[in-house]
């Protein structure tokens, strides 16, 4: 029988502190019963000296310090796992919230999970379609990769996630493909919006969704991208799928951090973000990756907004080293009316050039995405001595580069949210591009391929 401590010392925010208890230990679960027999969940955060700093769950309204009792319960936080999750939403601990039944386990995991060993991980090498020609043909994602969207408050990173959710798929495999989607600190708006997008087109059947809103405990935020990566990692290794992690929004999480650690008292760090935050992102984002020996892998795409657009600001600046590129939004190109507003030249992925090439995508594709490139920063340079010096200062070849950037930008970066593009659309529309340049411009595609694609007539819209 577990003991019940009718110790409670002081209350403060969501922070509680118990004293002279035995035998608790670090990230142990609790139960606290009010004094009107409801009862409310915490965990263990530091144990000194007898004394438990635990941090609640919910509320701490209607905590009576005399009269309501701590009862811990000897296991950390779990999750029961199990494939009847797919096509489910839950809240941010993990409790159905879709009106169906409950889960039936085939397991409980702790949240926390095991670290991946980094001998044991295998190099992601196979591409993924998103279905968005500006990820898919300039900054592919691979198997395995964990791939940030920086994007801006104001900016449509909700239906940019929602779009890759929807359209993602292992091309030239027939092996299960799962979803799990994270949102953490989203309006009821949102989440409605997720979820509905997920239903109208059948998107939901092979998705798991965790939904935190922002009224929500700062406690239950911090937990629900573990949730949901414990999910994954059931889903990816016991069950061999291949996993597409989507965490909506990293700058909600790292806020909860940071309240926490205030109510903490710990000295903060850069911008009042505690100085663990770096580690704390590690410990999230390295729970993605593939493993020898098992068909399963997870690949991960974390959303963040930049405070200010701010891209040196601690949460981006901390998830651009752990993770592997980013694909960075721009409010001049929402602007524009631009959708999805990518903007290409600043975005990055490091292992594209692992993922493309003959039997992956296309034997062109890093010719093409490598010229692409090129003349599309030549053609933004070009555009920018137009406004200082007029357009008749410009010679007849910058004047097609001019045309080429902004046919870039309205034909192969803009598709909508509802368009989902094959990677042989995306780099036939490439082709189609790179035609409005002559044949002695294209210095960075063999010519075998200009023979094979250049001199093909365009492809019909």
């Amino acid at each position: 029988m577990a003991k019940e401590y009718r110790t409670i010392q002081e209350v403060a925010g969501p922070l509680m502190l118990v004293r002279g208890v035995t035998d608790v230990a670090y990230d142990e679960l609790g139960e606290i019963e009010l004094a009107d027999g409801s009862r409310r969940r915490c965990r263990v955060l530091e144990i000194d000296d007898g004394n438990a700093l635990v941090q609640l769950f919910e509320s701490s309204t209607g905590i009576n310090l005399e009269s309501s009792k701590v009862r811990f319960l000897g296991r950390s936080m779990e999750i029961g796992v199990s494939e009847d999750m797919l096509s489910r939403v839950f809240d941010g601990l993990g409790r159905p919230i879709d009106g169906g039944p409950e889960i039936l386990p085939e397991e409980r995991r702790d949240v926390a999970g095991l670290p991946m060993n980094p001998a044991a991980r295998s190099y992601p090498e196979e591409f993924i379609q998103t279905g968005v020609s500006a990820i898919d043909g300039l900054n592919t994602l691979v198997r395995g990769q964990k791939l940030p969207i920086f994007s801006g408050s104001g900016l449509p990173h909700a239906e940019l996630a929602a779009q890759i959710a929807r359209q993602a798929k292992v091309v030239g495999t027939d092996e299960p493909f799962a979803v799990v989607f994270a949102a953490m600190g989203i309006t009821f708006e949102e989440s409605n919006y997720f979820v509905e997008s997920f239903k109208e087109t059948g998107a939901i059947d092979r998705a798991v969704l965790f939904m935190n809103l922002a009224n929500d405990p700062a406690v239950e935020r911090i937990a629900t991208p573990k949730m949901a990566l414990t999910t994954a990692e059931f889903l990816a290794f016991e069950k061999g799928m291949h996993v597409l992690v989507i965490l909506t929004d990293i700058t909600n999480y790292a806020d909860a951090l940071r309240e926490i650690s205030a109510a903490r008292k710990e000295v903060p760090g850069r911008r009042g973000y505690p100085g663990y935050m770096y580690t704390d992102l590690a410990t999230m984002y390295e729970r993605a990756g593939r493993q020898n020996g098992k068909n399963g892998s997870i690949t991960m795409i974390p959303i963040l907004t930049m405070p200010e657009d701010d891209k040196t600001h601690p949460i981006p600046d901390l998830t651009g080293y752990i993770t592997e590129g980013q694909i960075i939004l721009s409010r001049d190109l929402y602007r524009k009316k631009i959708e999805p507003p990518i903007n290409v030249l600043p975005s990055l992925s490091r292992l594209k050039d692992k993922g493309i090439g003959e039997g992956k995508t296309r034997a062109d594709h890093a010719n093409t995405m490598n010229q692409l490139f090129s003349a599309y920063a030549r053609g933004k340079d070009a555009k920018e001595l137009m406004v200082i010096l007029g357009e008749a200062a410009l010679s007849d070849i910058d004047k097609l580069y001019a045309k080429f950037a902004d046919e870039f930008e309205a034909t192969y970066v803009s598709q909508g949210f509802r368009t989902d593009r094959s990677i042989e659309e995306t780099l036939n529309i490439g082709w189609d591009l790179l035609r409005i340049l002559p044949r002695s411009e294209l210095k960075r595609i063999r010519d075998e391929y200009l023979d094979k694609y250049y001199d093909k007539k365009k492809t019909d819209p």
